[in-house]
């Protein structure tokens, strides 16, 4: 008998049910019986033995539902081999249950520090496949994360809603898409709503050169503006500040997030009225769309195959259009970043997006 955890960790996002089912599904197909446990929110479950023993009910009817049957949580990395409050040691601990239940092996369906963990687990012996999940796209080893495209569609509409306003009363209006340290989904959004300006994290951008932009449009007969901003937008002036400075002027921030920074400095150079829209977390909620669906469903059932063949220490992962196996040591601890000289900013560029450089 094959016996397999699951947990959800980090952030959620569509198609983690998704994805999950995929597995299942798969495992279906195994000679032998197959026992399946779900340990509750992410890895706090792995470490206090917070589990339930799931069945093919638990995972009917869930390919559309959003979030996570199993729930999430965070438990940041950097912290994973301190003790807990009570001097527990976390890393013996996940170790401990997962021989507890006598596992063949754990899915973990996470980002980029969930993988980390994930990775750590491989190195102490665990058998470990890991799901690529997160609305922002940035793990290093795969063209695609599921719930990014998803997250593009919900940041698009909250763009295209906000494009009626905008023409209507003459203004300048900022939407401020998720991705602190990449700016994947503000990109694919912003260029899919027709945003007039874009601001990533990769890409510090100059006021001036934002303020260009809307004034030209004005001179065109353009009176508003769309700007998509990335919640780790930086500027130039703040991009060559050292991580400990930046964190120092964050301290005293008198802005709820740099979108707000952006519109005060816009209405005292231009005059122009400013708004600022901030989806937030519906962009990771509601419904898989049909990709998310499908695309989690295609990582599950790779996921199970791996899983029936003994393959251990693989993200399930995404190149050139078919879905691949890479080592968890290749993935842990690195980001996707946009490359500003890619392609897809200078297609944008010739479109006549600005992005503040």
């Amino acid at each position: 008998m094959k016996r397999i955890g699951f947990l959800t960790s980090g952030g959620d996002c569509q198609a983690l049910n998704a994805a999950m089912r995929g597995v299942v599904k798969t495992l279906e197909h195994a000679e032998e019986p197959v026992e399946m446990y779900g340990f509750m929110d992410g890895y706090k479950g792995l470490i206090y033995g917070d589990f339930r023993m799931l069945t093919d009910r638990d995972f009917s009817g869930i390919l559309t539902r959003g979030g996570t049957i199993l729930g999430t949580s965070r438990v940041p990395f950097k912290t994973i081999q301190e003790p807990d409050e009570n001097g527990l040691n976390k890393v013996e601990a996940m170790t401990q249950n997962y021989h507890k239940l006598k596992l063949d092996c754990l899915v973990v369906l996470g980002g980029n520090g969930s993988h980390k963990t994930a990775n750590l687990l491989r190195k102490e012996g665990l058998n470990i496949v890991t799901l690529p999940k997160t609305i922002d796209n940035d793990l290093w080893g795969t063209d695609m994360t599921f719930g990014f495209q998803s997250a593009v569609d919900i940041a698009t509409e909250a763009i295209d809603c906000i494009h009626t306003t905008a023409s209507s009363h003459s203004r300048v209006f900022i939407v401020e898409v998720m991705g602190h340290k990449v700016g994947w989904l503000t990109l694919n959004a912003g260029m899919a709503g027709g945003a007039d300006i874009i601001l990533i994290p990769e890409i510090p951008y100059d006021i001036k050169n934002i303020v260009e932009k809307i004034e030209e449009r004005d001179k065109e007969g353009k009176a508003f503006t769309i700007i998509a901003v990335a919640e780790g937008a930086i500027s130039k002036e703040d991009a060559k500040l050292s991580k400990k400075e930046y964190q120092k002027k964050l301290e005293k921030y008198p802005f709820p997030s740099v979108s707000y920074e952006i519109a005060s400095m816009i209405q005292e150079k231009t005059g122009r009225e400013v708004r600022v829209t901030v989806p937030g977390h519906m962009q990771r909620g509601g419904s898989p769309c049909p990709y998310d669906r499908v695309f989690a469903s295609r990582l599950g059932a790779e996921a199970g195959k791996l899983i029936l063949d003994g393959e251990y220490g693989f993200m399930v992962g995404y190149k050139n259009r078919e879905i691949i196996k890479v080592p968890l040591e290749e993935v842990a601890g690195k980001l996707k970043y946009i490359d500003p000289s890619a392609r897809i900013i200078k297609e944008a560029k010739l479109l006549g997006i600005s992005f503040g450089d």
